[in-house]
């Protein structure tokens, strides 16, 4: 620890970000990290606390009271040498992660945690300001090739953690640009884009190739996914010495009730993916357009917050934004629940910025304004009791929405993938792969491995990551009998 009495003498400074009214007006980020000083005040405050339950938080085990010791010390350079040790990209984590290692920082108990996220985000920041992050090249080639389906960031962890190693890895992406949906499902004031195009150019520089606009399935399912090329996983099984399927979890959940047909209803994923587009310069025929519209968004978490997001800055006339689940206490019972991810109400950057959200509300019906479209939803208010739902007696009520977007989650993987490759699956439709003992991250079929959200289904950045470098390590052992690559 840097300085003993930190965590009582500073408080947790926030990042500071541009206001609401502004920001609506334009898509880049709007979140400014911190300066050297106020940064390493907020490291002051790490505590000698014995036991680094933020470690065990952090899905990716980030080795923080040590890069937080670093930081007081201003020794930039190797807390970013510390931060990269167990993090490929901290440029996306300390942007859109919810920063489960802050939940778990023993400071939270009673108090305010360590500006953790912060933190990361200064470090890897100032490392690409400062020349510091470069490509990292094998010493030495195995001579070994493998392939990696899907270009988000589980298979880009796994892919630069296999080019590290030695092997010839090539990246297979079915949209025109790699990045998943780091590129097309995060909003570019999230994330702009510029941080995943230059991770790219260093993992170029480490060997790593990438082939996008390529479909790894059936010619007919290419066509469906707008991809230019099909190639097949048993070519992919034929050229490579292993391969590694990585291609997120991108079934939506649907909504089947009446009036779902009618235009105007669409996913989230319908949506947002086209204003990454736009921004990044492609021409649309038919945008998903918020502008002027009474937008409604069905679903509280993260897509739905972007949708709402993204509509403010369409233009939209009202945004409204349902939950099925109760609203939640302001304020967690931290002794109860710490170090564990607290269930508390949470207020993005996006709802900062104009929505009206309410919860325990379940959608009846889309109502059809003559024409094919949708004019109004109908709702329906719910109680909850022992944790089953019933609908209030004579709670029904009716809201304009010219615009209704599901962001209701995602249940499963492209079926028709896995069925090309014949793996096994487990209840959920995800790759049937365990990630402890022998074969871990390898699926039924030779040479195949799995992970990401293909294998543990919808889930964080952050998981993503740790999946794909752990199944690098596996498949590194799978080709040399051995790994150095850390687990």
């Amino acid at each position: 620890m840097g300085k003993i009495t930190g965590f009582l003498d500073h408080p947790r400074q926030h990042e500071s970000s541009e206001a609401p009214a502004q920001r609506k007006r334009h898509w880049h980020e709007f979140i400014s990290h911190l300066d050297d000083e106020a940064a390493r005040l907020q490291a002051a405050r790490c505590m000698d606390c014995g036991i680094p339950f933020c470690h065990n938080g952090c899905p990716v085990n980030n080795v923080i009271p040590d890069f937080n010791d670093l930081v007081y010390k201003q020794d930039w350079k190797r807390a970013l040498d510390v931060l990269q040790s167990t993090n490929n990209f901290p440029e996306f984590t300390g942007r859109i992660c919810p920063a489960p290692c802050e939940a778990a920082c023993t400071l939270n108990i009673s108090g305010d945690a360590v500006g953790i996220k912060s933190i990361e985000h200064k470090i890897i920041d100032k490392g690409w300001d400062e020349g510091w992050v470069t490509p990292q090249p094998a010493a030495r080639k195995t001579g070994k090739k493998v392939a990696v389906v899907g270009s988000g960031p589980a298979g880009l962890a796994a892919a630069q953690q296999l080019a590290r190693a030695g092997h010839d890895v090539t990246v297979f992406e079915k949209n025109d640009r790699a990045g998943g949906l780091l590129r097309y499902g995060i909003p570019d004031f999230k994330l702009e884009k510029g941080h995943i195009d230059r991770r790219l150019e260093q993992m170029r520089g480490e060997g790593v190739r990438f082939r996008t606009g390529v479909f790894v399935g059936s010619a007919d399912d290419a066509k469906t996914s707008g991809a230019a090329e099909a190639v097949t996983p048993a070519q992919l099984q034929q050229d490579f010495d292993a391969v590694v399927i990585a291609g997120g979890a991108e079934t939506p959940r649907d909504l089947p009730v009446p009036g779902r047909e009618l235009d105007g209803v669409h996913f989230a994923m319908d949506f947002l993916p086209q204003q990454n587009r736009v921004n990044a310069g492609d021409a649309l025929d038919q945008q998903i357009h918020a502008g002027a519209k009474h937008v409604v968004v069905i679903g509280g978490g993260d897509t739905g917050s972007d949708c709402v997001g993204t509509s403010n800055r369409h233009g939209a006339e009202a945004v409204t934004q349902f939950e099925l689940l109760p609203q939640p206490p302001e304020q967690e019972n931290k002794p109860l629940v710490w170090p564990y991810w607290p269930i508390r109400l949470r207020t993005s950057s996006s709802h900062e910025e104009g929505c009206q959200r309410d919860w325990s509300v379940a959608t009846k019906r889309f109502n059809d304004d003559g024409q094919g479209r949708v004019k109004s939803l109908t709702g329906v208010r719910l109680k909850w009791e022992n944790g089953k739902m019933a609908e209030v007696p004579g709670s029904e009520f009716e809201i304009r929405a010219d615009l209704v977007l599901l962001a209701m989650g995602f249940v499963s993987p492209v079926q028709g993938v896995l069925d090309a490759f014949g793996v096994d699956k487990d209840k959920r439709g995800n790759a049937k792969a365990t990630t402890d003992g022998e074969g871990c991250y390898r699926t039924s079929v030779n040479k195949v491995f799995a992970a990401g959200d293909m294998r543990r289904g919808q889930s964080l950045v952050v998981w993503a990551i740790r999946e794909g470098r752990q199944c690098a390590r596996a498949v590194d052992e799978f080709l040399m009998g051995a790994s150095t690559l850390p687990r």
